[in-house]
């Protein structure tokens, strides 16, 4: 094996070969290319001091997102764009909009943060001409403050678009789109450097191939969690198998039954379908990562990763998700919460992995709820998580299918609490044996982010809830929610 990676830094062309599949896109800026714009604050993914943009084919048109290069590998800048803050300033020596709207508005402080919040908002500059304050806040809830700066941040959001409409990158597209098209492949993408291999294979059956070659592989969607392997766990990834360049696992269609998710739709992606089927799933994937995480991590990689902690998976099992498997030719189907067997242990059988994630569409009569606790609203780690779907008759429970994640080594469906509800008026009473009946089925676990008794009761609560939510339509507690967050 002997290709290189190719791609654009800024509008120079990149051709790397004697390469570690294993470097950061951080690190390779910082110690290759000497760009210190682009910081290092965390490492995996949090702060956003490391923030860049990726420029990527879309049809015919160029598309921008933040990522945060902590965490993201260079071979997966494989026929893409990398932008950071050094080439904001135009060829005349003049300030970006974004980096003068920065300036006019007071929004640099000490000043280590700044470059990150300066990529996230050029992001937006070109996604967005006239984004609202709440879009603001969450293109900016990936990036850290510590000198609290947050105000002056957001006016500069507001004032960039009043400098200038279009940039050099405007300007350049039509060549920037050519260039990358130059850069396409036609095949995999396969490379070796000190023992550690790489491949990026762009049709599912030269995927499956490999993963029967190399069972052992990592497979590498996001990186959102196999990036903190490298940065925080120091491993060394021997084998790795890129799934981002496989058209056929980033198709997103609605059929006449289901969602169907490829494994390698982005979060980004999948958001706005989920959304708009499931109001509360949409929510919950705005508050499991920044943009920066939403722009990379997959809902496939989320499944298939196994981690408890796996906001996703709570959600799909309530609405009776199930996957299509594959190894080698052959694919099986089977139920999402028949997936996780043990802690990190999952029921794929060797070379095997995630192809589709099938999502029943919501019925008329359905009614589904998640919620999320963890010690902050945004980007944080969930001490519990809760969703429920139910369908009643005649004020009969009908149907019910309940799930908790974060609790345990595994995210759980409670069927002995749906037992007590099935078939039962949907009243207090009987939310009442549900609660008793997730006493005895839920063996939740202490740890940093919370007590068992904290979790076993608030999983009682969020019951509780889920039932005044669904029975009393006026008194709708996320507005509780958000006046509390603005005290």
């Amino acid at each position: 094996m002997a290709e290189s990676v190719r791609f654009l830094l800024g509008h120079e062309p990149r051709e790397l070969r004697a390469l570690d599949p294993n470097l950061t896109v951080l690190n390779y800026l910082r110690e290759v290319e000497h760009r210190t714009g682009t910081k290092e604050g965390c490492a995996e993914g949090d702060c956003g001091a490391c923030t860049v943009v990726l420029g990527e084919l879309d049809g015919d048109r160029l598309h921008y997102r933040a990522v945060n290069a902590c965490i993201l590998f260079v071979p997966q800048l494989d026929g893409k764009q990398l932008i950071t803050v050094e080439h904001l300033r135009r060829p005349d020596g003049s300030l970006h909009p974004v980096q003068q709207a920065m300036v006019e508005c007071h929004g640099s402080q000490c000043g280590f943060c700044t470059p990150g919040f300066v990529m996230s908002l050029f992001a937006l500059y070109h996604s967005e001409r006239a984004p609202s304050r709440q879009r603001i806040l969450d293109t900016l809830a990936g990036n850290l403050c510590r000198c609290t700066g947050y105000r002056p941040i957001v006016d500069a959001a507001r004032r960039m678009h009043e400098l200038g409409h279009h940039d050099q990158f405007s300007a350049h597209e039509a060549e920037t789109i050519r260039q990358l098209q130059a850069l396409g492949r036609a095949d995999r993408l396969a490379f070796g450097h000190g023992g550690k291999r790489y491949f990026a294979p762009r049709r599912i059956e030269d995927l499956a191939a490999l993963c029967e070659q190399f069972p052992g592989a990592c497979l590498l969607a996001g990186g959102t969690d196999v990036g903190l392997w490298v940065t925080k766990q120091h491993r060394d990834l021997d084998t790795l198998i890129y799934l981002g360049a496989v058209e056929e696992l980033r198709r997103l269609e609605v059929t006449g039954t289901h969602l169907e998710i490829g494994a390698a739709v982005t979060y980004a992606d999948a958001m706005g379908a989920l959304g708009a089927h499931w109001p509360d799933f949409g929510e919950l994937i705005r508050r499991l990562g920044s943009v920066q995480i939403r722009n990379s991590g997959t809902i496939g990689g989320n499944i298939a990763n196994g981690s408890p902690i796996g906001d996703s998976m709570p959600a799909l099992i309530a609405l009776d998700a199930e996957l299509v498997l594959r190894k080698g030719a052959a694919r099986r189907t089977l139920a999402l919460e028949d997936l996780y067997l043990d802690y990190r242990k999952t029921a794929l059988q060797p070379g095997e992995f995630v192809e589709l994630i099938r999502v029943p569409l919501p019925q008329a009569e359905h009614q589904f709820r998640c919620y999320k606790i963890a010690k902050r609203f945004d980007q944080d780690i969930s001490a519990l998580l809760g969703a429920f779907c139910i369908q009643l008759g005649q004020g009969t429970v009908t149907k019910v299918r309940i799930a908790y994640g974060g609790m345990a080594a595994i995210p759980k469906r409670v069927r002995a609490c749906e037992q007590a509800l099935r078939g039962r008026p949907w009243t207090a009473a009987t939310v009442a044996r549900g609660r008793e009946a997730l006493a005895r089925e839920l063996a939740p676990i202490s740890d940093m982010r919370a007590s068992a008794a904290y979790r076993l009761l608030a999983a009682q609560n969020l019951l509780t809830k889920f039932h005044i939510e669904t029975t009393e339509p006026a008194f709708d507690t996320r507005v509780l929610e958000l006046e509390a967050s603005h005290v």
